[in-house]
């Protein structure tokens, strides 16, 4: 695949082009960067609630675990066995106190320690000469707890989470997100689209009144973009509220943190957070979680209207997105189209962010061809 016009063009005001949705290399060069060197969104606390809960993910291609120990912590880690490299955990499950290789039954505790090696240097030989089981543990991941929100750095290079959530943090100032409650999942699985795809659509309010026509009513002239360090998005300011209708028309702020963290917040007591991981090239998996805010006591009943409402803002969204991914497939979308220099400022900021990304990749590995 050829980067040099990508590379060179940093205004990108053409947007990617097609490659960088479409061609599984250029995922590979997201993967060794974008989701590697960066915080990346994995997963939300809520979900792991007993000691022993585990949930499987992957991530740039890595399988990783999630795990709850009995501090009540949460642990990440590589998703292999120490011994022959097996994948551990294949679904979300309980696992116990233990967590066990189904191969030759290596155990670790939920604190990633090899405590079981059994007939590892022959029968009864749990311990050979100059095997130390606590080189073995199972490999740790960086991680951070940010409110409900689970974040790994699989280098441990990326910089301190302090630093990596300030521009969004300040963008949130007004909510008291030590006071959030999920009070609905809305798991969509896997959707047949690139996975900027679904941030772009996400943070860029030029479609809202063509795409959502019923389901949204906020005029485009009401809205503005927001660009601020690796926080993009967008927000619309409305004179009058109407949250009890099936037709969102609240003021609300579409805000995302590079690369995959989405939140948005909407009038007066709501906020809604996207996880969204890329399976291949043209597919990814996604779930929004509903969350009430300020101690707001919601109903089942509101939180079922919610929950309906964002199903089909979602699947309006995902029907654009697929066909963007489709429109792909066309030579005419080899430069990427053309982007708004007003409504989608914010596409232009995250597209950079990815350039730059990609772009330290690049270098590497001809650097490491030319060693």
């Amino acid at each position: 695949m050829k980067l040099s016009s990508l590379l060179k063009e940093r205004n990108v005001t053409n947007g990617l082009p097609s490659a960088a949705y479409t061609d599984e290399n250029f995922l590979a060069l997201e993967s060794d960067t974008v989701f590697s060197e960066n915080w990346v969104f994995v997963g939300f606390v809520h979900e792991l609630v007993k000691p022993g809960d585990i949930l499987p993910i992957v991530l740039a291609g890595k399988p990783l675990i999630l795990v709850k120990n009995f501090k009540g912590e949460i642990a990440a880690f590589h998703n292999v066995c120490r011994h022959r490299c097996l994948k551990l955990v294949h679904e979300p499950k309980n696992t116990g106190k233990l967590i066990r290789c189904p191969y030759h039954s290596w155990t670790y505790d939920l604190n990633g320690k090899l405590i079981a090696s059994p007939h590892f240097g022959g029968t009864d030989n749990h311990k050979p000469n100059g095997f130390e089981p606590k080189q073995y543990g199972l490999e740790p991941v960086r991680i951070k707890i940010w409110h409900d929100w689970i974040f790994v750095n699989l280098d441990k290079k990326a910089p301190p989470f302090e630093k990596y959530v300030k521009k969004i943090s300040n963008q949130l100032s007004d909510v008291d997100l030590d006071k959030i409650k999920p009070v609905a999942t809305l798991d969509f699985g896997e959707i047949a689209t690139n996975w900027k795809f679904l941030v772009e659509n996400y943070i860029e309010p030029y479609h809202v009144q063509f795409v959502h026509p019923t389901t949204t009513s906020q005029p485009l002239k009401d809205h503005y973009t927001i660009v601020d360090g690796n926080c993009f998005g967008s927000g619309v300011d409305l004179n009058e509220e109407n949250a009890s209708s099936g037709n969102l028309a609240v003021s609300s702020r579409y805000l995302s943190l590079f690369p995959n963290f989405i939140i948005g917040t909407y009038y007066p007591n709501q906020i809604g957070v996207h996880l969204n991981l890329p399976v291949d090239s043209g597919h990814t998996i996604q779930k929004r979680i509903i969350y009430a805010t300020n101690g707001y006591k919601m109903t089942a009943k509101e939180a079922n209207g919610l929950k309906k409402l964002w199903w089909d803002v979602h699947k309006e969204d995902h029907d654009i997105c697929e066909r963007l991914q489709l429109g792909r497939a066309s030579p005419v979308s080899a430069k990427g189209g053309v982007l708004s220099p007003y409504w989608e400022k914010s596409v232009r900021a995250f597209h950079i962010h990815v350039i730059k990304s990609v772009s330290k990749s690049a270098k590497k590995r001809k650097d490491r061809v030319n060693a």
